[in-house]
Order: C-alpha cells, then structure tokens, then sequence
C-alpha cells in the first residue's frame, strides 16, 4: 500500500547543467552584470534513492522521483518536464516512521497516469558532495546559485553478483532563484544566458544528459534517439494528443484552471481521430476503446459543466447593477455551481485512479506504438476531409427541417452539427488543411456558445423554480435567461454565414 499523503509544495525550477573534467577549475562571477556579490556555502554532502519503474516509465517522460537526505532541501522530489531549462518541482517532507522504499501517495498520485498500478521501486542512488556559491544582486537578493557537484552513482539496472557498478563524475549546475513571476523569469534567463557563458569561457560543456539520473541510466541515449514520430499524419495527431491526455492529466490532479476542459478537449480529440481512422488502428475489434473514451469525457463533462456554468453566472451578475442581483442568486448560481465542480472533479479523480483508467491509457499506448495497418501491407479506410464534411451537411440539413417545422429537437440539431464541425476540424488540423481547420473551430465555437447557452437556461428555469418555492425574488433568473436566450439567436443567426465560409474553404481545399 503506498505511504500516506503528506502535503506537498511545489516550485519552478529554472537551471543548466554543465560536463566539466576533474581539473577544470571553477570559474570567477567578478564583471556580470546584476551580480553584486558571491558567497560560499557550507559543503553539502547530498544522498538520494531515485524510483521509477521497472520499464523505466518515468524516465522516459523526463521525469525524475527521489529520496534525497542531506542538504537544505531533503525530502521526496518529484521534478515533472516545464518547458526548455525548466521544471516544475512538487516537494514532501521526509516522515521518519514511513517505508523509506514507499513512496508518499500525494507524489506517486501525480504522475498515475504514467507509472498506473505498475509497481514504483529504487532504480539508482546517487550521492553528491556539492560546494556552492549564491550570486546577490545589489539589494542582497539571491539571484542564482552555482553548484561544483562531484557525483558518485550506482544503478540497479547495471549491477552484477558483486553489486551495483559504481560510476563518478563531475558536473556543474547553475540554477535562477528568483521565477515568482513572468517578468522575473525573463530576467532569470538573461542571467542564465550570461552564466551560462562564462562557465563555458572556464572550459565546461553543456550536459550530454538532462539530470543525474538520465546519465546513470542512459535514459537519454539509443532509446530516445529511437523515438521518432510516426510518419502517418492521423497515427502522428493520435500520438501526440496521447501525449497531451498524460500532461493534462496531472494539471487535473493539481486542480489547476481550466485542466478538466483541456484533459476532455483532448479525449474528444484521441476518440474523433481514431473513430475516423478505425482500420488503421485495428479497432474492428476493439471498439471498448472508444466507448471508454466516451465515458471518461462524459465523467469530466460533469465536472467542466459546472466550471462553465460557475464563471459564466459570475461574469454576468458582475456586468449587472445591484438593484438588479434580487435575492440570493449568487450563492445558488455561482456557489452552487461551485460546489457541483468540486463534486464533479472528485468522481473525475476516481475514475483516474482506477485500473480501468490504467487499461485504456495502455491501449492508447499500444496504437500509438503500432505502425497503421497499411505499413503492413494491408489497405485502410482513408481518412477524408469530404467524408467529414459531408457528415456536417447531413446534420445541417437535420436542423433546417426541424427549423422548419418548429420542433423542440432544432436545439439537439444544432448541438449535433458541432460536434460533427469538430470531427471535421480534428481530421483537417491531422491532414494539413489549416483552412478548413480555422472554419470548422469557428462553427464549433459558435455553436459551442449556442450549446452553453441552452444548459444554462435549463439550469436557469431549475433554479428559478427552487428560488420560488423558498419564497425569493426571481427577477434576476428571468433576466440572465432573456440574455442566455439572446446568445443563442445570435449563434443561429451567424450560422448560415459560417457554413458557406466552411463549404468555400472545403472547395478550395479540393481544387
């Protein structure tokens, strides 16, 4: 059973590492601009137990788990990818009375969706005897820190009858301290840039490998170079929405804005790609897949609805006046819509954290490494933009005629119309066809709000009704319902508009 969670920090870390030889001699800070003063820190002497899967899951994904003792910082580490020189560190304290060969469940929890119920154990040990020197500007702000780090290694991967095989080396690191906001950030890299520089005026070169670990395990080396992207232009949209679903799954684990709409966006994508492309990817006989993927969307939507509806109530009785918010509409629109997104993303967090998750993640993982089945001699059904395109017309077509006879499934026709708009605008974005791309996002984002604007009146009249059964003012619940009322008229209205631009861009497209 994994440890109990304690609670967790999380920071941007922002640094390089440098190869150096024994003999290189640590260079001098004196004449960089921004640099006031350096001092010397106490030696450190830093011993750390990284974990990771058998298969090395972790490391593949650039991602580093450890136990670290010794230093200013001692603790579990988890160091997630953030973008070029940067990344994001979640810190736990070390809990004495806990397995030091269990990981805490708040860390291991994170990256889930990368390691699933396979088992997290002690792949390296790395110690680290570490002379530092902390660069202050004037004021006697910490600016950066450099690291002269002498490295001893040793791999479970790599040992033998008489024990793991020790490996030694030196190494620099320079690392910004100062990330708090964008503005500093953009300074942290200019001084990056700067020391960079003049560690390699001292005779260092940039890393051959992207942290410690990757240079015991070589996780940087023949397996990486391998990983080249599919040719196919679908099979290579599949893997890389793939790739997304595993990012916004953490950001979903953190809470983090607007996550649960990107982690659904993303889903809806995998699913609109592969059901286009079901030859290719062998689904004849694995359709499961894109039944879960419908579910694990519908079990996010619940959470995304009420995260649209949230800030939409906000943003409106904002824009109102005072005499005009009656009642107490906020607590039942806005905090109740609140409340419902906390519950939403909780049943969101459960259905992550389950095998069934874990299955559909590892056949997401087979397809994309399987070459299409035309690679193999066999003859696909092609994906087509007219094939897409056509399926928009037909649903078209649907709500002009329930437009036409006035009945009550024009609002479902439309709803349909988008979601085709959007399998259409999946399948172009995959085959090049940026224009027919662009038209096919504006007609679902048109609809989109059309969409947003039919759940919120149900969702008005719902809460209307309870408001006039405690005996409250409903006058604010008509009001916002006459403009949800007047979004989606609007949204009808520009259609024809947006589908003759669509049907223009498709045309081209063919000649």
């Amino acid at each position: 059973m994994p440890a109990k969670a304690p609670k967790t920090a999380r920071h941007l870390e922002v640094e390089r590492k440098f190869d150096v030889v024994e003999s290189t001699v640590s260079p001098s800070f004196e004449g960089i601009a921004a640099v006031a003063r350096v001092d010397k820190s106490p030696v450190q002497e830093l011993d750390a137990v990284y974990f990771d899967t058998t298969a090395q899951d972790l490391a593949r994904n650039r991602i580093t788990l450890r136990r670290r003792t010794g230093g200013h910082d001692a603790g579990w580490h988890l160091k997630l990818p953030a973008g070029a020189d940067a990344r994001t560190e979640v810190h736990a304290p070390i809990d004495a009375s806990d397995d030091p060969d269990t990981v805490p469940a708040g860390l291991l929890d994170v990256v889930l969706a990368i390691v699933r119920d396979r088992p997290v154990q002690p792949v390296a040990r790395i110690t680290t005897r570490r002379e530092s020197q902390i660069l202050y500007d004037a004021g006697g702000n910490a600016l950066a820190e450099f690291s002269n780090d002498h490295v001893t290694a040793w791999s479970a991967a790599n040992g033998s009858d008489a024990g793991p095989a020790e490996q030694r080396w030196r190494e620099w690191e320079v690392e910004v301290l100062d990330t708090d906001s964008d503005k500093k950030r953009s300074a942290g890299h200019e001084l990056l840039n700067r020391l960079s520089n003049r560690l390699m005026d001292a005779g260092a070169s940039p890393a051959a490998h992207g942290s410690k670990l990757s240079r015991v395990l070589d996780s940087d080396g023949p397996a990486k170079a391998s990983a080249a992207p599919p040719a196919d232009p679908v099979h290579r949209a599949v893997a890389q929405q793939v790739e997304q679903l595993l990012v916004w799954d953490r950001a979903v684990r953190a809470d983090a804005h607007d996550s649960v709409h990107q982690m659904r966006v993303t889903i809806r994508k995998i699913r609109s790609l592969l059901k286009d492309s079901q030859d290719s990817f062998g689904l004849a006989d694995g359709a499961w897949v894109l039944d879960e993927l419908r579910e694990l969307a519908g079990i996010l939507g619940v959470a995304r609805d009420a995260e649209v509806l949230a800030e939409r109530y906000e943003r409106q009785l904002s824009s109102l006046t005072p005499d005009l918010v009656r009642g107490p509409v906020t607590e039942r629109l806005v905090n109740g819509a609140q409340r419902r997104y906390q519950l939403g993303l909780r049943r969101s967090l459960a259905a992550m954290r389950s095998k069934r998750y874990f299955r559909l993640l590892d056949a997401l993982d087979a397809m994309v490494a399987e070459p299409p089945v035309a690679a193999l001699g066999q003859e696909p059904r092609p994906v087509t933009i007219d094939a897409a395109y056509r399926r928009v017309r037909k649903a078209t077509k649907a709500f002009k005629a329930a437009e036409a006879a006035q009945t009550d499934d024009a609002d479902e026709t439309l709803h349909v119309i988008r979601k085709r708009a959007k399998r259409l605008r999946y399948t172009a974005s995959a085959t090049g066809a940026s224009q027919v791309a662009q038209q096919a996002k504006a007609i679902q984002t048109l609809l989109g709000d059309h969409q947003d604007s039919v759940v919120s009146r149900e969702h008005l009249l719902a809460q209307a009704h309870a408001a006039h059964v405690a005996g409250e003012d409903t006058f604010t619940y008509g009001l916002l319902y006459e403009r949800e009322n007047e979004i989606a008229q609007t949204s009808r209205e520009q259609l024809d508009s947006a589908l003759r631009k669509l049907d223009k861009a498709v045309h081209k497209k063919r000649h």
